[in-house]
């Protein structure tokens, strides 16, 4: 369970730390960060900016679905074998995700957002078999 509380606080940083990618782009890009309007300021980000944005954005839908998928888990009173893996799986790919992302490499950053969907479907599957 270590691992698994872990890896949701790595989750939890991520949308952090790509806020502070895309304010750096803010900066770089327009010259200032509009904290007054900084949703307005977003939708002017182009490129890489743009792309921090949604994968900031991104990231906070994956903590909310591996938050619940963990919650389940906990709530169901299941111990689950291989959580510490499926958790290692999840941070590993939502970070490439968020690699991907910013680097506009489309395929792959489809790819990863499924692979770090799916342990959480097993979690979810797991919890539901226990009850």
């Amino acid at each position: 369970m270590k691992t698994a509380i872990i890896v949701l606080l790595c989750l939890c940083l991520m949308p952090y730390l790509l806020a502070c990618v895309s304010g750096y782009y803010r900066q770089k890009q327009l010259g200032k960060v509009d904290n007054q309007n900084p949703r307005l300021q977003y939708t002017q980000l182009e490129g890489i900016g743009a792309r921090a944005v949604a994968a900031q954005q991104n990231s906070w839908e994956a903590l909310l679905i591996y938050s619940a998928a963990l919650l389940a888990v906990v709530a169901s009173g299941v111990i689950v074998e291989h959580l510490a893996l499926a958790a290692l799986i999840v941070l590993l790919a939502r970070l490439l995700h968020a690699l991907f992302y910013l680097t506009n490499l489309d395929k792959l950053r489809t790819l990863s957002f499924a692979i770090a969907l799916a342990p959480c479907f097993y979690l979810f599957y797991m919890a539901i078999g226990y009850l």
